[in-house]
């Protein structure tokens, strides 16, 4: 799977399990884009994790859903 791949199927599933914006109002699908390539190089490639579960591994931090 290229990054591109990855960062799409990234940003979908957080914009699926948390909408476009924070409570804040800032852009989630520009923070998941920023995040993705991180957890590409991470837990992708060397766990073999998928971008869903990368996405959910991020937003388990969050503490909200």
């Amino acid at each position: 799977m290229t990054e591109a791949e990855f960062t799409e199927r990234f940003v979908a599933q957080m914009l699926k399990r948390a909408g476009p914006k924070f409570n804040d109002g800032s852009s989630n699908e520009e923070y998941a884009r920023a995040t993705a390539p991180s957890y590409f190089e991470e837990q992708h490639q060397q766990d073999g994790e998928s971008p869903e579960d990368c996405a959910d591994a991020d937003m388990s931090y969050w503490g909200e859903e």
